[in-house]
């Protein structure tokens, strides 16, 4: 049997982070909020309501093709597709269909052992629907319309992924640019990313399978792991001589499997439609040109500008997950140098969950560039262990301390002199008898024996000893 080749494509539905929705003035963050309090007669399909479109919406629309290195279109429209659920009480959604906003575009995506290109397609803008909840053990589900008319931004990429590895890599490199560019929250729990995730195989790379679509995963592991099976399921039909049919999948995290929900529809079955309601867009060429100015440092400029730090993939993708962190690294590095920019990348990243988990970590707000040179500089200088400085770091924010003050406080600082620790160190000699016998060993060639002279001088000075100064001054002895 001829080789499968798997193609995989993903549209990813992106929250923008206005303060109101796409056409109505309601609240745009339903976090916390109760069920239906962020809503608005058009939010409820109420007859004789008009939109209005949100032009801080379509601004950041633009700020995503940009970072996409997308065509921005001078005149798109709006559309409706129609179709009947409980959470969407107009009977249709507002989008784009031919006349999007954001045209053809790439994006670079690293991989552990290079980096692949992924090609987009469009971008177009959209409400959301509201959300249906089913309490458990009732037969009654319950519609909050708080998401009705969220504006979304749906990328659509190229089918040029061929493996679960590069489709996680690609959501999480997308992720990150949008977050990087100020266009979404990148809130994954609460939906603020969304991915539906096309799995086709064929065994021409000319031509494209029958695709399965796995939709609304919220997260790069689940797009991983979707993938992973959703190959697997294709072959096993495959091979056994099934035919395929196209149709919309859901991904059941507790089996790890994807279950079929619905034959796939085509676009004659929304009955599209130009929104009589919606003027064309019309987008000047000054306006692109002055969001394109603002745009902040995207992902790859950060990798660049950090090319001779040295950092790990994982720190780094710590690091651009939170914006602010990344900003303070390439401040430091550009006024204080490359050595306190690594060490205070390494902290950082630390400090930081995986990207689009918005686990409560301290803010970028509390955290100075100065205060973070200052305690780089006190390890630099052997002032204090890297152990007691991550110590230092975990009380820094909201204390109104500098570091040093701090780490006097907190008893932290290094014994690093010289006549002190030589003292100490003779005393450690001529007290401890296995320190003496470690000492012979080690002046007869066991470098062994002298860690453990240094671990015991750390344990009689409580683990304020240099340990790279008393390494120093245990090879004078030797002499």
């Amino acid at each position: 049997m001829s080789r499968l080749m798997p193609s995989i494509g993903i549209e990813c539905h992106v929250q923008l982070s206005t303060k109101s929705k796409l056409f109505s003035a309601a609240g745009n963050d339903a976090r916390g909020a109760a069920p239906n309090t962020l809503i608005s007669p058009l939010c409820l399909g109420l007859p004789g309501t008009l939109p209005v479109l949100n032009g801080a919406a379509v601004d950041l629309a633009i700020a995503a093709g940009l970072a996409l290195n997308a065509r921005i279109a001078s005149l798109s429209s709006f559309d409706r597709k129609h179709y009947f659920y409980p959470d969407l009480p107009k009977g249709y959604q507002i989008t784009q269909l031919d006349k999007p906003i954001v045209g053809a575009g790439r994006l670079k995506v690293p991989l552990s052992d290079g980096v692949f290109e992924v090609g987009i397609i469009r971008a177009h803008l959209e409400e959301d629907a509201g959300k249906l909840t089913h309490p458990p053990g009732s037969d009654i589900s319950l519609v909050d319309l708080n998401r009705a008319g969220t504006p979304l931004l749906e990328i659509v990429s190229a089918p040029d992924m061929h493996g679960p590895a590069e489709a996680k890599a690609y959501a999480q490199e997308l992720y990150l640019t949008m977050v990087m560019a100020r266009v979404t929250d990148g809130d994954l729990y609460h939906g603020n990313m969304r991915f539906d995730v096309n799995v086709s195989l064929s065994a021409d790379p000319d031509k494209l399978g029958v695709r399965a679509e796995i939709k609304n995963l919220n997260s790069f592991r689940s797009v991983e792991r979707a993938v992973a099976y959703e190959i697997k399921r294709q072959q096993e039909l495959i091979n056994a001589g099934e035919s395929l049919v196209q149709q919309t999948r859901g991904w059941d995290e507790a089996t790890q499997t994807t279950k079929e929900q619905r034959t796939k529809e085509t676009a004659t079955d929304y009955r599209y439609f130009p929104d009589p309601d919606i003027p064309p867009l019309a987008l000047a060429g000054d306006r692109i040109a002055a969001i394109k100015k603002q745009l902040p440092m995207l992902p790859w400029d950060y990798r660049a500008s950090w090319s001779k730090l040295n950092l790990d993939g994982s720190v780094v993708t710590a690091l651009l997950g939170r914006p602010a962190y990344a900003s303070i690294v390439s401040s430091i590095k550009d006024e204080h140098g490359e050595a306190h920019a690594r060490r205070v990348a390494h902290w950082l990243a630390g400090l930081t969950p995986p990207p689009g988990d918005k686990s409560n970590v301290p803010e970028p707000a509390n955290f100075t560039a100065a205060d973070l040179v200052e305690l780089s500089a006190m390890v630099e200088e052997g002032a204090l262990s890297a152990t007691a400085a991550k110590q230092v770091l975990a009380a820094l924010p909201g204390s109104g301390q500098s570091p040093r003050q701090i780490a006097e406080k907190m008893n932290l600082s290094q014994l690093s002199d010289r006549s002190a620790l030589v003292n100490e160190l003779d005393k450690l000699l001529k007290e401890d008898a296995a320190a003496a016998r470690a000492l012979a060993d080690y002046q007869s060639g066991n470098l062994h024996a002298g860690s453990y002279i240094i671990g015991q001088l750390m344990k009689r000075t409580g683990g304020k000893a240099n340990p790279a100064l008393a390494a120093e001054l245990l090879k004078r002895l030797d002499r």
